[in-house]
């Protein structure tokens, strides 16, 4: 259950990340930095559907420690858009706190995995 929870909430945030991209893009006329969102930001969820088709718990983990990875990497340039004056600050705050419930899930669930 709490598996397609994660599942879930990083296919929705994926699709956050496309909506900013585009946004940025034409919007913004930002090509650098929302071209380095959409790569992580989307990778979240992607690591994450990979994961449920691990060959075995080892590679299960590092799917997730990936998408984790991923997470951090996604959270910087959210702050780096924010303090650069593309994004106002509801926006940041909105996409900064999925981001950090992602972190906060898929830390959790590593903890779990690691001491099983």
């Amino acid at each position: 259950m709490k598996d397609n929870m994660i599942l879930g909430k990083g296919k929705a945030f994926s699709l956050r990340v496309i909506k900013l991209f585009n946004y940025l893009k034409d919007n913004k006329r930002e090509f650098v930095i929302s071209n380095q969102i959409l790569r992580s930001g989307t990778s979240i969820g992607a690591n994450i559907a990979e994961s449920h088709y691990a060959a075995s718990k080892p590679d299960f983990i590092n799917k997730l420690n990936i998408a984790l990875k991923e997470a951090s990497e996604t959270k910087y340039w959210l702050e780096l858009l924010h303090e650069a004056n593309y994004i106002d600050k509801t926006e940041f705050v909105s996409m900064e706190t999925d981001v950090k419930e992602l972190l906060k899930l898929l830390t959790a669930s590593l903890k779990t995995l690691k001491a099983e």
